[in-house]
């Protein structure tokens, strides 16, 4: 184990694609984790996932363009499928987890069609769908750095604004607070936040470490700067340890990373202080209610 450990770090030391990949691993982590928080707390679980299978069309499409870059054109898509998924329950008698369950299926059979409609070009189906954070390049780090250090600013400037909003809507609306408009101002940001994380976990994974990291921070505590926190190590912690294991052991890296994280996830389910099964069950053995 210390041989594999000190082999890793020779190599990290060696080979600048393992530095980029332990950065923006660690970049994602915190990124998903703090948001994360606030798509378990709102319910909105489902609409992350929807969104994430939405910027597929939207890469697809700046491949096509010929552009280097497939920000624009999945953050673009992003937006739009959750303005749709708002349009479509608000102007029917569609529920929103039926509309979800359209667009996400929608776009995603979409951009399908269309990847696979490109032979012989770069594309990598494989890439985009589970990520490959071995080949993040210069650019992608900057890319993946600039959105965290928005993403995060954005969070720490309306913090009153989302603790309230989310807690209690109704409070929210009474003061004057634009819900509607908060609600849609976070569908974008998880558009920015499943473009950052293309490279490291792909489309499908990502997802998982959206929820994952801020579920396990959940069973942890009851307060929200805290949940924060521990979202973020927790997401950091699932990343680099992932790299790590898939340098080593030559298997996926984004499936790696969720391993990783829902390993994290299922000790906190256990054995949380406050909210571990196996901590309860101890409990009611102690006082003979089992």
């Amino acid at each position: 184990m210390m041989e594999e450990i000190r082999f890793f770090f020779d190599a990290v030391s060696t080979y600048p694609f393992l530095q980029h990949a332990l950065i923006a691993g660690a970049l994602v982590g915190i990124l998903c984790g703090v948001v994360g928080c606030f798509i378990i707390l709102r319910g909105m679980a489902l609409m992350g996932e929807a969104i994430s299978h939405a910027v597929l069309p939207g890469v697809v499409i700046s491949y096509m363009l010929g552009s280097s870059s497939f920000f624009i054109g999945a953050v673009a898509t992003g937006a739009l499928s959750a303005l749709g998924i708002g349009y479509i329950s608000q102007n029917s008698k569609i529920k929103d987890d039926s509309a979800i369950g359209i667009l996400l299926t929608a776009t995603f059979a979409i951009g399908i069609v269309m990847v696979t409609s490109l032979s012989g070009t770069s594309v990598d189906i494989w890439h985009i769908l589970f990520g490959n954070v071995l080949a993040v390049s210069r650019t992608d780090l900057w890319v993946t750095l600039g959105i965290t250090i928005a993403v995060l600013l954005a969070i720490i400037l309306f913090y009153k604004q989302l603790l309230l909003s989310t807690f209690d809507p109704t409070m929210a609306k009474a003061i004057g607070l634009p819900t509607k408009v908060i609600h849609y101002i976070l569908m974008i940001v998880l558009s920015l936040v499943t473009v950052a994380s293309l490279n490291t976990v792909g489309i499908i994974l990502v997802v998982a470490m959206l929820i994952t990291p801020g579920a396990t921070a959940y069973l942890l505590t009851e307060r929200l700067h805290i949940m924060l926190v521990l979202s973020a190590f927790f997401g950091v912690v699932s990343a680099v340890t992932g790299v790590y294991l898939s340098y080593i052991y030559d298997v996926a890296t984004g499936a790696s990373i969720v391993v990783v994280a829902s390993i994290l996830f299922t000790l906190a389910f256990f054995f949380s202080p406050k909210q571990g099964v196996a901590i309860r069950w101890c409990r009611r053995l102690s006082t003979g209610k089992a």
